[in-house]
């Protein structure tokens, strides 16, 4: 199958979920919320298109990314009755075998955000700024963090802004004040995970991967930058 083949059955296998999930949500005010960015990446997917056709798998994983986002949107984090429903398929509650006193499904998401997200997010670095070895890995690893820090923010100045019930909602901590750390190091142990993942496999299959990544990591520039640049390009420009 095609890569847009393929790309139009992921993506209208979502839109069905979507669309299914977006019939009487918990809280439809929150569930506006949590599709803003949704949409803001949909568009950006669509627009890039006809310039980064990313690979099936990356496809796979962003599309698996979003249907558990969707869940979540729809019940609002806090609320996803995921106990209930593995209560229902085994007889037992999923949160009393794992020792857990919060609905957790926010935490699952958030690893989620880090181990399926990673690789696409490497094959970026990997085809636009022609990363190699070392960089290949950790860059990926990197930016999952910081952007998970920033959705942190993204969240606190909402709730802030909004107040009530739908800041909280929103917001998901659940009482909890350390939600916000916890978040984002779910987010960067499934980025490490995710590019651990990778790195082995790579192993195994990249005969120059040795080479590659001490390649990755020596000096290729003598020179030293700062003043010294500034001073350079200031010449160049006619400076005194």
């Amino acid at each position: 199958m095609s890569h847009l083949r393929y790309l139009i059955l992921l993506a209208t296998l979502y839109a069905v979920v979507w669309i299914v999930l977006a019939i009487d949500p918990v809280d439809r005010a929150d569930w506006m919320l949590e599709n803003v960015l949704v949409l803001v990446f949909v568009a950006l997917m669509a627009v890039t298109y006809r310039w980064l056709v990313f690979s099936r798998i990356s496809y796979t994983l962003m599309f698996t990314f979003l249907c558990i986002h969707a869940i979540g949107a729809h019940y609002t984090y806090s609320l996803v009755p995921y106990d209930d429903w593995f209560i229902h398929l085994t007889g037992a509650s999923l949160n009393e075998t794992l020792g857990w006193e919060r609905n957790n499904f926010d935490r699952v998401v958030h690893f989620s955000y880090g181990l399926l997200l990673a690789y696409p997010i490497r094959e970026v670095f990997l085809r636009i700024a022609e990363v190699r070895g070392f960089w290949g890995y950790f860059l990926p690893l990197d930016l999952t963090m910081s952007t998970s820090m920033i959705y942190e923010l993204i969240e606190w100045a909402a709730a802030e802004s909004l107040g009530g019930d739908l800041g909280m909602a929103y917001l998901g901590t659940q009482g909890d004040v350390w939600d916000g750390h916890k978040d984002m190091a779910l987010a960067s142990l499934g980025a490490l995970i995710a590019m651990t993942v990778t790195a082995v496999l790579n192993v195994y299959l990249q005969r120059d991967f040795a080479r590659e990544w001490i390649d990755s990591l020596r000096v290729k520039g003598k020179r030293p930058l700062g003043e010294d640049e500034i001073a350079r390009l200031w010449r160049e420009r006619g400076g005194p």
